[in-house]
């Protein structure tokens, strides 16, 4: 699956709840590393998931200090690195989209 063909559902998602795209691309710079640039070639060239993720220029250390529940399982508790990643990632858009702030969105 292209990173590409579920990025717009984030920023729908986030959209839906009056959250902007440039905070979607926030969290997606925060956790990945990607500049606004590098975001968009990556968009550009619709890499799979596993490739966003491997390819990512720094994932934020910080990233395990996300926890909950997406999709019923606790992303702490994800085993398989890759999809530990994506679900951190679909964690702080859900947050996103029920309204927490971004500054507890993007853990410090």
């Amino acid at each position: 699956m292209s990173f590409a063909s579920i990025y717009p559902l984030y920023i729908q998602k986030a959209e839906r709840k009056g959250r902007l795209k440039t905070e979607v691309n926030q969290i997606i710079q925060w956790l990945t590393g990607y500049n606004e640039k590098e975001l968009g070639e990556q968009l550009k060239q619709e890499v799979d998931f596993e490739t966003f993720i491997k390819e990512a220029p720094q994932l934020n250390p910080c990233r395990t200090l996300i926890q909950g529940v997406v999709c019923g399982v606790r992303v702490e508790d994800i085993k398989e690195s890759t999809m530990q990643e994506i679900r951190y990632l679909d964690k702080m858009i859900d947050e996103l989209a029920s309204g927490k702030v971004m500054e507890k969105i993007l853990r410090q």
